[in-house]
């Protein structure tokens, strides 16, 4: 009996001791499991999107409660349809979006019914290479970059659409038509293109089918719609096809006040990885101190100072930038693209001949003359302080005889002022060394060969279809170019050195260089702007 009391003492007393301590661990972690004050209440647990943000350090300080709620510094603008609308006609110059949105929902754009001819929508047309609209025909493939509307007085057809476009055959065949859209008429008008005006010489190369050749449509109005102007036009195969294509007609009447005179051209701009951003600087200063109103540059890829460049002086109004890309299967891949243009250089200027041709058309009735130029080429001027006494001067001396066609363009002998001839000579005193055409005035003795590698002012009332040098076709008649007297003006070409075709008589044109400084004429003021353009762009120092 005994020894079972003492038993249940001990197990008793052990069970004691448990309760005991157990209750003290309770009391230890009892404040722990307590919450804490609200002053100091903890945050509670991000949301699951947040927790692959990184998390700040324990020894962070905690932040202000304002910037709990606070929202990064992102755009929360949301353009409204009529502002997406907007950008794209800026982007895409050649399709009709506005035209279209206001007509998407009329059922009377049809032609006869609606089967024949359908208004066709935005998205449905077929694009390539953001820029260019695809025409599939059963003899190829047509791809379209832009519609004009021509009302000059010296055009025989009379009023009409021309189209520029690349096609993969030589002399086409096949009908085409053109199914012209009105804001004044419900149904389209439907004509057959005219003619194929091929923008190029079947001696240059390139002269065979499968590869993609420069064209110039024409859409004749017919006498019941020729005061009007259509809003935009689709080629078709057959009259009532639905259209894959539809471009705006660009149509700037020409002003109340009269044409400005000169307007620069230049094609594609191809440097990617070449900073020639100071360079450029000093051109467009001179060009336009020359008496260029505005520069129209095509843009292909260019280094990000270019960029910069081009973006100061579209802010200035001085001149206007269209991107552009290479239609059909060409690359537009950057880098790859210059090496293809630099391989394939016959492609690359059959290329060519769609900005300098978009150019005309598109400014043909706001300036008199257009010159195509390079950047690293100028005409100048010997006699008169700039291009339009030039022109004063030449316009008497370049009468055609009587029954001859009128003049279509006026154009300067070329002369290199190549960079090794300078080197040969070192620097020039009292020109800034960025200065590159000033700094060159060392040049080859002799002219290239009469009529080889000029540039031209050309009479936008003549010309029909535009050449780097030449125009290769014109209204009223047959083309007809004057060569300007080079004791009144030349092309001062500065190049590294001649180009390709002349590799077999580059040495002799470099042989016994002369000096010459014409362009100095222009020295105190060119550096002066050139210097105040480069200072804003961050080019130059503020003070030097």
């Amino acid at each position: 009996m005994r020894g079972w009391w003492s038993g249940w003492t001990r197990s008793r007393v052990r069970w004691l001791a448990a309760l005991v301590c157990w209750g003290g661990l309770a009391a230890l972690a009892l404040p722990r499991l307590q919450p804490p004050p609200p002053a100091h209440r903890a945050r509670p647990a991000p949301p699951s999107r947040l927790l692959l943000q990184s998390e700040p350090a324990a020894s962070t300080p905690p932040a202000p409660l304002h910037a709990l709620h606070a929202l990064p510094a992102t755009d929360t603008r949301v353009l409204t349809e009529e502002e997406l609308r907007a950008d794209a006609e800026r982007r895409l110059p050649s399709l009709p979006l506005a035209y279209w949105h206001r007509h998407k929902d009329d059922k009377n754009k049809y032609y006869k019914k609606k089967e024949c001819a359908p208004f066709p929508s935005i998205y449905d047309l077929e694009f390539h290479n953001t820029y260019w609209q695809t025409m599939h025909s059963s003899e190829g493939a047509f791809h379209l970059y832009g519609a004009y509307m021509d009302r000059r007085n010296t055009s025989r057809i009379g009023p009409a659409v021309r189209v520029l476009a690349v096609h993969d055959r030589i002399k086409p065949t096949i009908a085409t038509h053109c199914q012209l859209w009105f804001e004044e008429r419900d149904q389209p008008v439907v004509v057959r293109n005219l003619e194929y005006k091929y923008v190029w010489n079947s001696k240059w190369g390139n002269y065979r089918d499968r590869v993609l050749q420069p064209y110039l449509l024409a859409c004749v109005l017919p006498a019941e719609v020729r005061d009007l102007v259509p809003a935009s036009v689709s080629l078709v195969e057959n009259p009532c096809d639905r259209a894959t294509n539809n471009l705006r007609v660009h149509y700037d009447a020409p002003p109340t006040g009269g044409r400005k005179e000169f307007a620069v051209c230049v094609k594609g701009l191809d440097f990617l990885h070449e900073d020639l951003s100071v360079r450029l600087v000093e051109w467009i200063e001179l060009v336009r101190l020359l008496g260029a109103d505005k520069i129209f540059f095509y843009e292909l890829q260019v280094h990000p100072n270019i960029t910069k460049v081009l973006d100061y002086y579209a802010n200035l109004g001085a001149v206007t930038v269209t991107p552009i890309t290479l239609p059909g299967g060409q690359p537009n891949l950057p880098g790859l693209q210059h090496m293809y243009l630099k391989k394939k250089t016959t492609h690359k200027r059959q290329m060519e001949l769609i900005p300098y041709n978009d150019c005309l058309y598109r400014h043909m009735y706001e300036y008199r003359w257009l010159a195509l130029l390079d950047i690293d080429e100028v005409i100048v001027p010997l006699e008169d302080g700039g291009w339009s006494g030039l022109m004063r001067r030449a316009l008497p001396l370049s009468a055609p005889a009587p029954g001859k066609p009128p003049r279509s363009s006026y154009h300067a002998s070329n002369l290199y002022f190549l960079d090794s001839l300078r080197h040969e000579h070192g620097w020039e005193e009292g020109v800034p060394r960025y200065m590159h055409m000033l700094q060159h005035v060392y040049r080859t003795r002799n002219f290239t060969k009469p009529g080889q590698y000029v540039k031209a002012f050309h009479e936008t009332d003549r010309v029909l279809a535009l050449h780097n040098h030449f125009p290769l076709a014109c209204l009223g008649g047959a083309c007809s170019s004057y060569a300007l007297e080079t004791r009144h003006a030349r092309l001062q070409h500065y190049r590294a050195d001649c180009v390709t075709a002349l590799s077999k008589t580059c040495a002799e044109l470099r042989a016994q260089p002369e000096r010459d400084t014409s362009l100095w004429r222009w020295k105190d003021v060119l550096v002066a702007r050139a210097d105040e353009a480069l200072t804003k762009l961050g080019f130059l120092p503020p003070h030097r």
